[in-house]
Protein backbone atom coordinates (compact mmCIF):
# COMPACT_ATOMS: atom_id res chain seq x y z
CA UNK A 1 0.00 0.00 0.00
CA UNK A 2 1.81 3.44 -1.18
CA UNK A 3 2.57 5.93 1.60
CA UNK A 4 2.20 9.57 0.79
CA UNK A 5 3.28 12.25 3.04
CA UNK A 6 1.30 15.98 2.11
CA UNK A 7 2.81 18.80 3.96
CA UNK A 8 0.36 21.94 4.27
CA UNK A 9 2.10 25.58 5.33
CA UNK A 10 0.64 28.70 7.43
CA UNK A 11 -0.11 30.23 3.99
CA UNK A 12 -2.39 27.77 2.62
CA UNK A 13 -4.59 27.23 5.88
CA UNK A 14 -4.80 31.04 7.06
CA UNK A 15 -5.70 34.34 5.70
CA UNK A 16 -3.08 36.95 5.87
CA UNK A 17 -4.14 38.48 8.74
CA UNK A 18 -4.05 35.27 10.44
CA UNK A 19 -6.78 32.97 12.22
CA UNK A 20 -8.04 29.72 9.91
CA UNK A 21 -9.58 29.80 6.45
CA UNK A 22 -12.07 27.51 6.94
CA UNK A 23 -12.76 26.99 3.06
CA UNK A 24 -9.31 25.98 2.72
CA UNK A 25 -9.16 23.62 5.35
CA UNK A 26 -12.11 22.04 3.85
CA UNK A 27 -10.50 21.86 0.60
CA UNK A 28 -7.20 20.14 1.57
CA UNK A 29 -9.54 17.70 3.50
CA UNK A 30 -11.64 16.58 0.15
CA UNK A 31 -8.16 16.42 -1.93
CA UNK A 32 -6.66 14.15 1.20
CA UNK A 33 -9.86 11.86 1.23
CA UNK A 34 -9.84 11.50 -3.07
CA UNK A 35 -6.33 10.09 -1.95
CA UNK A 36 -7.86 7.72 0.98
CA UNK A 37 -10.50 6.32 -1.28
CA UNK A 38 -7.58 5.31 -3.45
CA UNK A 39 -6.57 3.14 -0.81
CA UNK A 40 -3.02 5.39 -0.11
CA UNK A 41 -2.02 5.61 3.03
CA UNK A 42 -1.76 9.46 4.16
CA UNK A 43 0.01 11.06 6.63
CA UNK A 44 -0.27 15.05 6.64
CA UNK A 45 2.38 17.62 8.18
CA UNK A 46 0.55 20.97 8.89
CA UNK A 47 1.99 23.87 10.25
CA UNK A 48 -0.70 26.95 11.01
CA UNK A 49 -1.07 26.65 14.96
CA UNK A 50 0.28 29.97 15.55
CA UNK A 51 -1.06 32.03 12.91
CA UNK A 52 -4.50 30.44 13.76
CA UNK A 53 -4.53 31.60 17.61
CA UNK A 54 -2.38 34.71 17.63
CA UNK A 55 -5.50 36.82 16.40
CA UNK A 56 -7.54 34.81 19.36
CA UNK A 57 -5.66 35.51 21.86
CA UNK A 58 -5.45 39.51 20.97
CA UNK A 59 -1.93 39.55 19.23
CA UNK A 60 -2.32 42.06 16.34
CA UNK A 61 0.41 40.57 14.06
CA UNK A 62 2.14 37.25 14.53
CA UNK A 63 4.26 37.25 17.51
CA UNK A 64 8.44 37.34 17.38
CA UNK A 65 8.86 36.49 21.09
CA UNK A 66 8.82 32.44 21.91
CA UNK A 67 6.76 32.93 24.53
CA UNK A 68 4.09 34.67 22.65
CA UNK A 69 4.24 31.92 19.99
CA UNK A 70 3.81 29.40 22.37
CA UNK A 71 0.86 30.71 23.69
CA UNK A 72 -0.94 31.25 20.08
CA UNK A 73 0.09 27.48 19.32
CA UNK A 74 -1.31 26.18 22.30
CA UNK A 75 -4.81 28.10 21.63
CA UNK A 76 -4.70 27.88 17.77
CA UNK A 77 -3.36 23.97 17.83
CA UNK A 78 -6.71 23.32 19.05
CA UNK A 79 -8.77 25.44 16.69
CA UNK A 80 -6.79 23.71 13.74
CA UNK A 81 -7.54 20.18 15.26
CA UNK A 82 -10.90 21.12 15.27
CA UNK A 83 -11.55 21.93 11.74
CA UNK A 84 -9.62 19.66 10.27
CA UNK A 85 -11.94 16.93 11.87
CA UNK A 86 -15.01 18.42 11.14
CA UNK A 87 -13.91 18.73 7.40
CA UNK A 88 -12.18 15.02 7.42
CA UNK A 89 -15.70 14.23 9.37
CA UNK A 90 -17.59 14.31 6.14
CA UNK A 91 -15.66 11.56 4.16
CA UNK A 92 -16.23 9.69 7.22
CA UNK A 93 -12.27 9.61 7.84
CA UNK A 94 -10.64 9.51 11.11
CA UNK A 95 -7.97 11.59 12.26
CA UNK A 96 -5.17 11.35 14.60
CA UNK A 97 -3.08 14.19 16.10
CA UNK A 98 1.12 14.03 16.64
CA UNK A 99 2.87 16.28 17.63
CA UNK A 100 6.50 15.95 17.95
CA UNK A 101 9.84 18.09 18.49
CA UNK A 102 13.37 17.95 17.39
CA UNK A 103 14.04 15.85 20.39
CA UNK A 104 12.20 13.25 19.89
CA UNK A 105 13.87 13.06 16.16
CA UNK A 106 17.02 13.31 18.12
CA UNK A 107 16.36 10.39 20.83
CA UNK A 108 15.79 6.78 19.04
CA UNK A 109 13.53 5.62 21.78
CA UNK A 110 11.30 8.07 21.44
CA UNK A 111 11.03 8.28 17.77
CA UNK A 112 10.93 4.48 17.54
CA UNK A 113 7.54 4.98 20.17
CA UNK A 114 6.23 8.05 17.58
CA UNK A 115 7.05 5.27 14.42
CA UNK A 116 4.93 2.53 15.91
CA UNK A 117 2.14 5.03 16.96
CA UNK A 118 2.27 6.23 13.33
CA UNK A 119 2.60 2.21 11.82
CA UNK A 120 -0.71 1.34 13.83
CA UNK A 121 -3.22 4.49 13.23
CA UNK A 122 -2.41 3.72 9.31
CA UNK A 123 -3.01 -0.11 9.97
CA UNK A 124 -6.78 1.27 11.28
CA UNK A 125 -6.92 3.76 8.31
CA UNK A 126 -6.72 6.37 10.41
CA UNK A 127 -4.95 9.63 9.28
CA UNK A 128 -2.71 11.19 11.14
CA UNK A 129 -1.79 14.90 11.66
CA UNK A 130 1.37 15.62 12.47
CA UNK A 131 2.58 18.98 13.81
CA UNK A 132 5.59 20.16 15.94
CA UNK A 133 5.09 20.92 19.58
CA UNK A 134 5.18 24.42 19.30
CA UNK A 135 4.17 25.15 23.03
CA UNK A 136 7.45 23.65 24.17
CA UNK A 137 9.69 23.77 21.39
CA UNK A 138 12.73 25.76 21.74
CA UNK A 139 13.20 29.53 19.64
CA UNK A 140 16.33 27.59 17.80
CA UNK A 141 14.11 24.98 17.11
CA UNK A 142 10.91 26.58 16.41
CA UNK A 143 13.05 28.11 13.63
CA UNK A 144 14.91 24.85 13.04
CA UNK A 145 11.88 23.04 11.22
CA UNK A 146 10.81 26.04 8.45
CA UNK A 147 7.29 25.64 8.93
CA UNK A 148 7.45 22.10 9.06
CA UNK A 149 9.68 21.31 5.57
CA UNK A 150 12.16 19.61 7.59
CA UNK A 151 9.33 18.26 10.05
CA UNK A 152 7.60 16.44 6.31
CA UNK A 153 10.81 15.22 5.13
CA UNK A 154 11.83 13.41 8.77
CA UNK A 155 8.08 11.57 8.87
CA UNK A 156 8.55 11.12 4.89
CA UNK A 157 11.50 9.25 5.79
CA UNK A 158 10.81 7.58 9.07
CA UNK A 159 7.83 5.68 7.89
CA UNK A 160 9.62 4.96 4.37
CA UNK A 161 7.05 6.76 2.62
CA UNK A 162 7.23 6.94 -1.37
CA UNK A 163 6.20 10.54 -2.13
CA UNK A 164 6.63 13.70 0.15
CA UNK A 165 4.32 16.41 -1.24
CA UNK A 166 4.84 19.87 -0.02
CA UNK A 167 2.20 21.95 -1.27
CA UNK A 168 3.19 25.86 -1.42
CA UNK A 169 1.80 29.30 -3.25
CA UNK A 170 4.71 28.67 -5.84
CA UNK A 171 3.91 26.25 -8.62
CA UNK A 172 7.68 25.14 -8.37
CA UNK A 173 11.23 26.11 -9.08
CA UNK A 174 12.09 28.48 -10.97
CA UNK A 175 15.43 30.19 -12.03
CA UNK A 176 15.33 33.70 -10.44
CA UNK A 177 11.49 35.20 -8.67
CA UNK A 178 9.19 35.03 -11.38
CA UNK A 179 7.38 37.90 -9.29
CA UNK A 180 10.01 40.29 -10.02
CA UNK A 181 11.66 38.47 -13.27
CA UNK A 182 9.57 37.92 -15.92
CA UNK A 183 12.26 35.84 -17.80
CA UNK A 184 12.28 33.74 -15.04
CA UNK A 185 12.20 29.93 -16.19
CA UNK A 186 10.25 27.26 -14.20
CA UNK A 187 12.72 23.81 -13.61
CA UNK A 188 10.68 20.71 -13.76
CA UNK A 189 12.59 18.00 -12.51
CA UNK A 190 15.69 17.89 -10.11
CA UNK A 191 17.91 14.44 -9.68
CA UNK A 192 20.42 16.24 -7.80
CA UNK A 193 20.68 18.70 -5.85
CA UNK A 194 23.45 21.42 -6.07
CA UNK A 195 24.54 24.44 -4.10
CA UNK A 196 23.79 26.21 -7.12
CA UNK A 197 20.33 25.20 -7.07
CA UNK A 198 19.57 25.87 -3.33
CA UNK A 199 20.89 29.77 -3.64
CA UNK A 200 18.10 29.94 -6.28
CA UNK A 201 15.65 30.06 -3.44
CA UNK A 202 14.89 32.92 -1.22
CA UNK A 203 13.60 33.63 2.01
CA UNK A 204 9.55 32.98 3.69
CA UNK A 205 7.22 34.18 1.18
CA UNK A 206 4.47 34.93 3.83
CA UNK A 207 3.76 37.15 7.38
CA UNK A 208 2.23 34.13 8.21
CA UNK A 209 4.47 31.47 7.62
CA UNK A 210 8.40 30.90 8.60
CA UNK A 211 8.99 28.64 5.39
CA UNK A 212 10.54 30.06 1.99
CA UNK A 213 11.68 28.08 -1.04
CA UNK A 214 15.02 27.32 0.23
CA UNK A 215 13.86 25.26 3.40
CA UNK A 216 11.42 23.09 0.67
CA UNK A 217 14.25 22.17 -1.48
CA UNK A 218 16.27 21.59 2.13
CA UNK A 219 13.45 18.95 3.00
CA UNK A 220 13.38 18.10 -0.60
CA UNK A 221 17.12 16.97 -0.33
CA UNK A 222 16.25 14.68 2.91
CA UNK A 223 14.08 13.60 1.59
CA UNK A 224 15.44 12.06 -1.57
CA UNK A 225 18.44 10.93 0.54
CA UNK A 226 16.02 8.43 2.29
CA UNK A 227 14.40 7.16 -1.04
CA UNK A 228 11.49 9.32 -1.11
CA UNK A 229 10.24 11.71 -4.71
CA UNK A 230 9.71 15.33 -3.80
CA UNK A 231 6.75 17.16 -5.19
CA UNK A 232 6.91 21.10 -4.61
CA UNK A 233 4.56 23.14 -5.83
CA UNK A 234 0.40 24.43 -5.96
CA UNK A 235 -2.53 22.65 -5.33
CA UNK A 236 -5.23 24.90 -5.88
CA UNK A 237 -8.33 23.65 -7.91
CA UNK A 238 -9.94 20.22 -7.48
CA UNK A 239 -8.21 16.75 -8.41
CA UNK A 240 -4.55 18.83 -8.31
CA UNK A 241 -3.39 16.53 -5.33
CA UNK A 242 -3.87 13.20 -7.11
CA UNK A 243 -2.17 15.07 -10.33
CA UNK A 244 0.76 15.94 -8.31
CA UNK A 245 0.69 12.46 -6.60
CA UNK A 246 0.89 10.78 -10.14
CA UNK A 247 3.47 13.16 -11.78
CA UNK A 248 1.61 15.67 -13.61
CA UNK A 249 0.92 18.31 -10.69
CA UNK A 250 1.73 21.98 -11.01
CA UNK A 251 5.34 22.02 -9.73
CA UNK A 252 8.86 20.85 -9.40
CA UNK A 253 9.93 16.83 -9.29
CA UNK A 254 12.52 16.09 -7.10
CA UNK A 255 13.78 12.75 -8.24
CA UNK A 256 15.60 10.23 -6.31
CA UNK A 257 17.34 7.10 -7.38
CA UNK A 258 18.08 5.94 -3.46
CA UNK A 259 16.82 3.79 -1.68
CA UNK A 260 15.18 4.05 1.73
CA UNK A 261 17.24 4.26 4.84
CA UNK A 262 17.28 2.34 8.38
CA UNK A 263 15.86 4.08 11.02
CA UNK A 264 19.68 3.65 12.54
CA UNK A 265 20.88 5.69 9.34
CA UNK A 266 18.42 8.34 9.58
CA UNK A 267 18.89 8.40 13.08
CA UNK A 268 22.66 9.02 12.42
CA UNK A 269 22.29 11.29 9.47
CA UNK A 270 19.09 13.22 10.39
CA UNK A 271 18.77 13.17 13.77
CA UNK A 272 21.68 12.74 15.87
CA UNK A 273 24.31 15.32 17.50
CA UNK A 274 27.55 15.22 16.32
CA UNK A 275 29.99 15.82 19.03
CA UNK A 276 33.26 16.24 17.28
CA UNK A 277 34.70 16.95 13.44
CA UNK A 278 37.25 14.29 11.81
CA UNK A 279 39.14 16.07 8.89
CA UNK A 280 40.33 13.60 6.18
CA UNK A 281 42.34 13.43 3.17
CA UNK A 282 41.28 13.49 -0.38
CA UNK A 283 41.80 9.36 -0.28
CA UNK A 284 39.82 8.97 2.80
CA UNK A 285 36.86 10.86 0.60
CA UNK A 286 37.00 9.18 -2.52
CA UNK A 287 36.76 6.04 -0.20
CA UNK A 288 33.71 6.90 2.06
CA UNK A 289 32.10 8.37 -0.75
CA UNK A 290 32.65 5.86 -3.96
CA UNK A 291 34.08 2.79 -2.75
CA UNK A 292 31.56 3.00 0.93
CA UNK A 293 35.12 1.45 2.99
CA UNK A 294 35.45 2.17 6.54
CA UNK A 295 37.31 5.19 7.71
CA UNK A 296 40.94 4.44 8.62
CA UNK A 297 43.24 6.21 11.01
CA UNK A 298 45.80 6.41 7.82
CA UNK A 299 43.20 8.87 6.35
CA UNK A 300 42.67 11.04 9.16
CA UNK A 301 44.37 14.80 9.06
CA UNK A 302 43.13 16.17 12.42
CA UNK A 303 39.99 16.25 14.88
CA UNK A 304 38.28 19.12 16.95
CA UNK A 305 36.14 18.48 19.57
CA UNK A 306 36.44 16.02 22.89
CA UNK A 307 34.82 12.60 22.07
CA UNK A 308 34.80 8.98 23.17
CA UNK A 309 34.36 5.73 21.49
CA UNK A 310 30.30 5.71 20.70
CA UNK A 311 30.23 9.25 20.02
CA UNK A 312 28.54 10.32 16.76
CA UNK A 313 31.11 12.68 14.82
CA UNK A 314 31.38 14.47 11.45
CA UNK A 315 33.62 14.35 9.12
CA UNK A 316 34.74 16.75 6.39
CA UNK A 317 37.29 17.25 3.61
CA UNK A 318 40.52 19.78 3.79
CA UNK A 319 38.52 22.20 2.18
CA UNK A 320 35.51 22.07 5.43
CA UNK A 321 32.84 20.33 3.12
CA UNK A 322 30.93 17.73 5.23
CA UNK A 323 31.31 14.41 3.81
CA UNK A 324 28.95 12.23 6.40
CA UNK A 325 28.64 11.26 10.15
CA UNK A 326 29.27 7.97 12.10
CA UNK A 327 29.71 6.69 15.30
CA UNK A 328 34.00 7.08 16.23
CA UNK A 329 35.66 3.99 18.21
CA UNK A 330 38.55 6.27 18.82
CA UNK A 331 38.42 9.14 22.14
CA UNK A 332 39.76 12.21 20.27
CA UNK A 333 43.02 12.04 22.39
CA UNK A 334 43.79 8.70 20.97
CA UNK A 335 42.41 10.14 17.51
CA UNK A 336 45.20 13.06 17.86
CA UNK A 337 47.83 10.03 18.65
CA UNK A 338 47.33 8.30 15.49
CA UNK A 339 45.87 10.41 12.95
CA UNK A 340 47.58 9.52 9.66
CA UNK A 341 49.28 6.17 10.84
CA UNK A 342 49.04 2.52 9.42
CA UNK A 343 46.54 0.38 11.03
CA UNK A 344 49.56 -1.65 12.06
CA UNK A 345 51.66 1.15 14.05
CA UNK A 346 48.10 2.39 15.82
CA UNK A 347 48.07 -0.98 17.02
CA UNK A 348 51.16 -0.53 18.71
CA UNK A 349 50.53 2.48 19.97
CA UNK A 350 46.63 2.60 21.69
CA UNK A 351 44.11 -0.13 22.72
CA UNK A 352 40.81 0.94 20.60
CA UNK A 353 37.87 -1.54 20.28
CA UNK A 354 38.41 -2.07 16.58
CA UNK A 355 40.91 -0.48 14.41
CA UNK A 356 38.70 1.50 12.10
CA UNK A 357 37.95 4.95 13.19
CA UNK A 358 34.40 5.32 11.78
CA UNK A 359 33.11 1.22 10.98
CA UNK A 360 31.14 1.69 7.55
CA UNK A 361 27.83 0.17 9.36
CA UNK A 362 28.13 2.61 11.56
CA UNK A 363 28.17 5.57 8.44
CA UNK A 364 26.19 7.68 6.55
CA UNK A 365 27.79 9.68 3.55
CA UNK A 366 25.77 13.52 3.15
CA UNK A 367 27.28 14.60 0.24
Amino acid sequence: MERIVVKIGSSSLTSSEGGLHKPNIHFFASELAQLYKQNKQVMLVTSGAVAAGFREIGYESRPKLVYQKQAAAAVGQALLMQAYQEAFAQYGIVTAQILLTRNDFSNRKRINHALMTIEELLSQRIIPIINENDTVSTAEIILKFGDNDHLSSLVATMTKASKLVIITDMDGLYTADPRKNPDATKIERVDQISEELVQLAGGAGSAVGTGGMRSKIEAARIAMRGGVTTFIGRVQYDGELLQAVDGNGRGTYFDTSQHSLSMKKQWLGFHSTPVGTIMVDQGAVTALRERHSSLLPAGVVSCEGEFYPGDVVQVVAQDGKLIGRGVVNYASWQLKATAGLSSEEVERRVDVPRIEVIHRDEWITLS
